[in-house]
């Protein structure tokens, strides 16, 4: 597995709580939720496949 990359998010205060709140409902760190969030609305939006294997599909 390749390392994750790292950067730094700001996010207005009560938006954390909203995503907070929702990641131990769902029983995730907020890192994960937010990782989660965005993965799937890649995949909506067309722009994030996976591979049969997890791998994701470049251009």
């Amino acid at each position: 597995m390749s390392e994750k990359k790292r950067f730094l998010l700001r996010l207005d205060p009560e938006l954390y709580k909203v995503l907070e709140k929702w990641a131990a409902d769902e029983f995730r760190s907020v890192n994960a939720q937010i990782e989660f969030l965005l993965k799937m609305s890649a995949k909506k939006a067309g722009r994030y496949k996976e591979n049969g294997n997890g791998t994701v599909k470049r251009g």
